[in-house]
């Protein structure tokens, strides 16, 4: 009875489709008599437990039919939000008023919404489960009573219990939690978990952030004890047993004045048929051994952090900065990849070995540009005594392994990174744009070298691995990014889909010195589907590569640790099927973690960035300022200043009369015939920077 009662309901409200049914038209439908109700009942909660249909305690839907879907809430802002949709990973806009108060974290199911744009929207129709998150906000006391202003989520203050402040003051930043929920985001009720001080002081937001998303800054006692203990063995004759004594060798690091987590250093030579290039990376693997306190640290952190004056790393310092990191003068053990390169660039051979190294100098960027376009002092020269014909024969290298890239057609995306500037009390005093050199680019490019050869050795052997993929774009946002570069004018007949990615390096480089270039960038960038790390060699798009691996980097991220384990043990003779018995979990756990901790790391950085950005301007309120538009919203336009800072110009701030918006390019007013279009320069007043939100506002200055 029960299994035919099951169909007769799906039935029903499989031919309501999209419009659902209330309880008593499914059960008129049904022909359910008193007597049949409460198995009725049962059977309704079944098929919701088997996630065929939703009962919105309103209307009930067949999920198929009325294309409803589980997702679980990714972001949320002031008047919209994300989910991910757990069968696609893909993400949904969600108005703000469609969310029903979910909040980050919690499970949903969701409906479509017709969209907008180009991208899908939903409303959130049933809370499946609630996630217990915090969030960020700032104290308020409104007619006698404590209040939260959330920094997102919403745009009105929600309700503290008298008693659940926690001794906070007005205008402190504070982090929340929900404790009672109500229909909506507005009429949920918080209690106060930890004050920081005043919500204008971006280290305070910064603090508030990282608590927020459970970033610890401290490391358990288990973990620092053992990190220390292995700091203070140093290198013992155990340790370098079996390994290749490159401690002759000119190996060098080279990285920013202010690291501190050196893990990779560079060697060169020059052959007969080319170069020999040595990529010699920090041997963590070798001191944070599996399933140890150690080792679930580092599985749950990820990746370290980094913002402003600040790490949260992903080891303890006195391994990400001391035993492990190759710093100048000291024995340390190292993964060395030797690989042979042609004089035209090309990969001809690779050997992985244990290593011991003994660094030379720390290379800074600034010191070797000066070197390699020659305005360096006698006193810089002397540091690098030694090592200059290397710098020049590395710099070689350089400029053909990126001309090789070039030819293949990566496409070469100009993206600017902000350098923040603190005084001695942690405020931010200047900001500019990261400058990225000769010894930038040749470091780069050698690190790709190198994971390309680590991806390429672990497929040749079959072995499990962790590699970095880039799929190709979306067919739907190239047919997107050819449709508007052909409105612009744009020669693009080869950028359609299923073609390589040299048709898109082709646009941006037709685009180059011309006025649509930083608008032609940030569509190429728009269509790209985002990076991932996954336990099969899909390919990276971005890089035209086959096989690509992070190989480069284990003091700070723990995919590279992880195949910094798998060529261990390989090396030591362990045969892949072995490895795939000892590993074949683990890669796909540690690939899945390591994506997710990623993005989470992005995020936060980018969040505490602007809480900086905007406390740098809060004293310029009311200057103008020369910037570009850097894209177009739905609520305003986007302008990026030449030192990075971007804020947005509200649409009331625009001068009156009826807009017309491309999504994609420019926003018209109709009753005047200005355009705005991306990339276009525009002069601008900054009206507001609230550091609690890291939230800028400009108006146009005409």
């Amino acid at each position: 009875m029960n299994d035919q009662l099951k169909k007769r309901i799906l039935s029903a409200l499989q031919g309501a489709g999209r419009r659902g049914m209330r309880f008593s038209e499914l059960s008129r439908r049904c022909f359910i008599s008193r007597q049949l109700e409460t198995q009725f009942r049962a059977c309704l909660r079944v098929l919701e437990q088997e996630k065929k249909i939703t009962d919105t305690r309103y209307m009930l839907y067949h999920n198929e039919a009325a294309g409803i879907r589980e997702a679980v809430v990714t972001r949320l802002n002031r008047t919209f939000g994300f989910v991910r949709l757990c069968d696609t990973e893909e993400e949904m806009f969600v108005p703000g008023k469609f969310f029903m108060g979910a909040m980050l974290g919690d499970r949903v199911m969701v409906a479509p919404l017709p969209s907008r744009g180009t991208s899908p929207e939903g409303e959130v129709v049933r809370i499946l489960e609630t996630a217990h998150a915090s969030f960020t906000g700032t104290f308020l006391i409104e007619d006698g009573m404590p209040m939260v202003q959330p920094d997102t989520m919403i745009k009105f203050p929600l309700k503290i219990a008298p008693h659940d402040t926690n001794g906070a003051k007005e205008g402190d930043k504070i982090l929340c939690i929900v404790i009672k929920r109500g229909k909506s985001h507005s009429e949920h009720i918080a209690r106060v978990l930890q004050t920081y001080g005043d919500s204008q002081k971006a280290s305070h937001c910064a603090d508030a952030i990282l608590d927020a998303n459970e970033i610890k800054l401290s490391f358990p006692h288990l973990v620092t004890e053992a990190a220390d203990k292995l700091c203070a063995r140093g290198i013992t004759p155990l340790d370098e047993e079996g390994r290749t004594d490159l401690r002759h060798l000119p190996i060098f690091t080279i990285d920013s004045a202010e690291s501190k987590d050196l893990d990779d250093a560079v060697s060169i030579e020059r052959t007969e048929s080319g170069y020999r290039l040595g990529v010699h990376i920090a041997d963590v693997s070798h001191y944070v051994q599996p399933n140890t306190p150690l080792d679930t640290e580092a599985f749950r952190r990820g990746t370290s952090i980094y913002f402003a004056d600040r790490v949260i790393p992903m080891l303890p310092p006195s391994l990400s900065n001391g035993i492990c990191s190759l710093n100048p003068n000291e024995d340390r053990l190292a993964f060395s990849c030797f690989m042979d390169i042609s004089a035209d660039g090309q990969l001809c051979g690779w050997e992985f070995k244990k290593s011991i190294i003994r660094s030379r100098v720390k290379g800074v960027y600034k010191e070797l540009n000066a070197i390699l376009d020659g305005s360096a002092s006698e006193e810089l020269l002397a540091k690098y005594d030694g090592l200059t014909d290397d710098i020049a024969l590395m710099k070689e290298l350089a400029d053909i392994l990126t001309e090789n890239k070039r030819r293949r057609g990566a496409p070469d995306i100009e993206t600017r990174e902000s350098y923040i500037i603190l005084d001695e009390n942690h405020v931010a005093i200047d900001i500019t744009e990261r400058s990225r050199g000769a010894s930038e680019v040749m470091i780069e490019e050698f690190m790709l070298m190198a994971n390309e050869a680590a991806a390429s050795f672990a497929k040749e052997n079959k072995l499990p691995f962790i590699f970095r993929v880039h799929e190709p774009p979306a067919e739907e946002k190239l047919s997107n990014l050819y449709t508007t570069l052909k409105a612009l004018g744009q020669p693009c007949a080869d950028i359609k889909p299923g073609l390589p990615a040299a048709a898109l390096a082709e646009a941006l480089r037709q685009a180059k010195g011309l006025s649509c270039e930083p608008l032609v960038n940030v569509l190429v960038l728009r269509s790209m589907s985002k990076a991932k790390y996954y336990e099969e060699p899909l390919g990276h798009y971005g890089l035209v590569l086959q096989n690509y691996a992070q190989f480069t980097s284990p003091i700070r991220r723990y995919p590279d640790l992880s195949i910094h384990r798998v060529l261990s043990d390989f090396l030591a003779g362990i045969p892949a099927n072995l490895l795939w018995e000892k590993y074949g979990d683990f890669v796909k756990r540690s690939a899945k973690q390591s994506t997710e901790t990623e993005i989470q790391a992005m995020t936060l950085e980018r969040q505490c960035d602007d809480c900086y950005k905007a406390e740098y301007m809060k004293p310029r309120v009311g200057e103008e300022f020369d910037g570009y538009i850097s894209s177009l919203a739905p609520h305003g336009i986007y302008v990026e200043l030449a030192n990075t800072v971007e804020g947005l110009i509200r649409m009331d701030a625009l001068p009156e009369g009826e807009y017309d918006q491309n999504e994609l390019i420019s926003l018209k007013n109709l009753t005047t015939g200005d355009i705005y279009r991306i990339g276009d320069p525009i002069r601008i007043r900054c009206d507001k920077a609230d550091v609690s939100t890291g939230k800028i506002d400009f108006s146009p200055v005409f």
